[in-house]
């Protein structure tokens, strides 16, 4: 039998879950449904950006949900009120996101270890506290109503339009977007920035001491992380047509953490794994609504206990494992 690189198997594997993925609208009967998966790719590109900080360099953000609710209002605002084009707002969030970090994390990154976390902690508490007290600006709990979807696109004819709740083509369009901030991390990992950001996990002393300027690579990775959180938080707001600060408190940065580590650390599948697992388990666990989130809070305790790792590295051990041994594929 010819035997497979993994290389190979594992390019055949991420074919295989991107056909899955344009499928999807085609096979989910329930508008529901849908509207959950696009959820869950929106939080793919916020746990895609929170493990670029966490699983890359080892330094823990609890500020995630609060750049997302930046990056939500500010697209929110400067369409609602100035009128802007939805989709030049989306295309200048993540810009103004990253510039707002780089003010946060300019000197957060001074710090390190459990330090970091506390600061990072402290600034997602500041951001929700100025969005639900500057109401003349935010409309505080009240929220903003009315928030506009991106207008349609006519192409060779063809009008794409993106309005209603569940509708495949904002389905697509937040596939698409989750897919190229994927991409991108798996570019970023296979070059020299992502080798030296392994180094600084791996042992930050030793990367400073041959002379690597940490503190930048450090910055960069948390600026691009915020990148993508603001870039999250502008889909949400646009495709619920609502904004109010609650989805972007310290617990929904919590959940950012846990997808990351559900899925794997450090992994590319890991944070979409993680992502689809934060969304629709607590879903799934409504049929038990009494004991709906003490049922989640034990299943998420024995997976971080029993699968440190997190999913994917342990599945994709095991089936590399049992695929070795039908001698289907071999090292390479």
């Amino acid at each position: 039998m010819n035997q497979l690189p993994i290389f190979w198997l594992k390019g055949f594997g991420v074919f295989i879950a991107l056909i899955g993925f344009l499928a999807v609208p085609s096979w989910l009967t329930l508008p529901y449904f849908l509207h959950l998966f696009i959820l869950a790719l929106i939080w793919t590109i916020l746990a895609q950006g929170q493990n670029l900080i966490q699983g890359f360099v080892g330094y823990v953000s609890i500020a995630q949900a609060g750049f997302m609710g930046v990056g939500a209002y500010f697209s929110t605002l400067v369409s609602v009120k100035f009128g802007w084009p939805v989709w030049c707002s989306l295309g200048l969030t993540p810009l103004f996101t990253g510039l707002i970090s780089v003010l946060v994390g300019y000197p957060s990154l001074r710090v390190k270890g459990h330090y970091f976390a506390i600061v990072t902690l402290a600034y997602n508490m500041v951001i929700f506290t100025i969005l639900m007290t500057w109401k003349s600006l935010t409309g505080g709990e009240a929220g903003i109503s009315n928030v506009p979807r991106p207008v349609a696109i006519d192409w060779f004819g063809l009008s794409i339009d993106f309005e209603g709740r569940s509708n495949p083509n904002y389905y697509f369009l937040v596939l698409g977007l989750a897919a190229l901030a994927t991409a991108l991390c798996w570019l970023i990992l296979h070059s020299r920035v992502g080798r030296t950001l392994l180094a600084i996990r791996q042992n930050e002393p030793l990367a400073e001491s041959v002379g690597i300027h940490v503190w930048r690579y450090k910055l960069f990775a948390f600026v691009l992380s915020a990148s993508f959180a603001g870039l999250a938080g502008a889909l949400y707001a646009h495709y619920i047509g609502f904004l109010n600060p609650d989805p972007f408190g310290v617990d929904q940065s919590l959940n950012a953490i846990l997808a990351v580590i559900l899925g794997g650390s450090g992994t590319l599948a890991g944070p979409v794994v993680g992502s689809f697992a934060v969304v629709l388990l607590p879903e799934y666990l409504r049929i038990a609504d009494s004991y709906r989130l003490i049922t989640y809070g034990f299943i998420l305790v024995v997976a971080t206990i029993f699968l440190p790792r997190g999913l994917v590295p342990v599945l994709s051990a095991a089936i590399g494992v049992a695929l070795r041994r039908l001698g289907v594929v071999r090292h390479g």
